[in-house]
């Protein structure tokens, strides 16, 4: 937030947590959940998402009507073909959308696979201005049912832990969506840091904290500690690919180490160097995750592997 809209913003929790905690929290939560601006920010956001929508110009396109609430958007390539292909489900994180995706989009479909990529609800083509992670796991289910099952997912930040979220069927009254393969790309594993960071940046007190976080349960129904990817990733019994930086400045390098710990299945690469949002675009993140997906390994017999030394990067300038 812009330095006087946060101020306004914490004189109002200020004066509102006053009267009353619970209603604080409940109109925190619903700030929480508003989705960002569509429109890129910045050059270099522009020409980005100017890139990724020719890259996707010739895909079909649908909308996912989500159960109870919400549509999601998605657009796919290599669609109708005949004969058995490999089918993959790729999401974005919060306030991106699949034109930033375009680049792995790409890659994937180039090796005929067929590609879906959603757009989350408030998100790219999708309608709306709110998000919660139990309205991105309705949208991956609702991309199931429309496309059929997926050979692997693949996930950045916020899209990465909904996949993991929806692999382990942890959202109640929601199947389970669990692919052959998982490939998180700089994903948290757990989300409670973010509402304690966001409590902290609006200055909500202890009382309106935890009407925050009881917002999580009313809505999804679990608590916000149940939201926990990183133990559902040894839970699964699937191979899963996890690729981050340690140089990310949005989702630290310990959520990757978590994920790693929670089972033998979990492969950790790191491509020190790409950053938070560069990673998905990356030709050796694209390389790493193309072979992943077709050669079969398993966690139980790979290194940890650097994809991108940061310090020889940084000698070689």
């Amino acid at each position: 937030m812009a330095n006087f809209a946060l101020k306004v913003t914490r004189l109002g929790f200020s004066l509102l947590q006053s009267v009353s905690p619970r209603t604080a929290g409940k109109v925190a939560f619903r700030l929480f959940c508003l989705t960002p601006s569509r429109k890129p920010k910045g050059e270099k956001a522009k020409a980005a998402h100017a890139a990724g929508a020719a890259k996707l110009a010739g895909a079909e396109r649908f909308a996912l009507p989500l159960a109870g609430r919400g549509q999601a958007h998605a657009s796919r390539l290599n669609g109708g073909a005949l004969g058995r292909r490999p089918r993959y489900l790729v999401t974005h994180g919060w306030g991106s959308s699949g034109e930033y995706m375009a680049d792995l989009v790409e890659t994937l479909a180039a090796t005929g696979a067929e590609v879906i990529v959603v757009d989350f609800p408030g998100h790219g083509r999708a309608p709306g201005r709110f998000l919660h992670m139990g309205m991105a796991v309705k949208a991956i289910a609702a991309a199931e049912r429309r496309f059929g099952a997926f050979d692997a997912t693949i996930g950045h930040s916020f899209g990465g832990a909904a996949l993991m979220v929806a692999a382990s069927g942890m959202l109640p009254g929601t199947s389970a969506v669990l692919p052959e393969k998982l490939v998180l790309i700089g994903s948290p594993s757990e989300m409670h840091w973010l509402f304690k960071d966001f409590g902290k940046m609006i200055r909500l007190g202890k009382p309106a904290q935890q009407a925050l976080e009881n917002e999580v349960r009313r809505v999804a129904g679990r608590s916000l500690e149940e939201f926990d990817a990183g133990s559902a990733a040894g839970a699964i019994g699937r191979p899963v690919l996890v690729v981050h930086s340690e140089d990310d400045k949005e989702v630290g390098a310990n959520h990757a180490r978590r994920y790693a710990a929670a089972s033998d299945d979990v492969i950790l690469h790191w491509a020190n160097g790409f950053g938070h949002r560069r990673i998905v675009s990356a030709q050796p993140v694209l390389d790493a995750i193309t072979d992943f997906l077709g050669n079969g390994t398993s966690g139980k017999d790979a290194e940890i592997v650097p994809l991108f030394d940061l310090s020889a990067r940084r000698a070689s300038l």
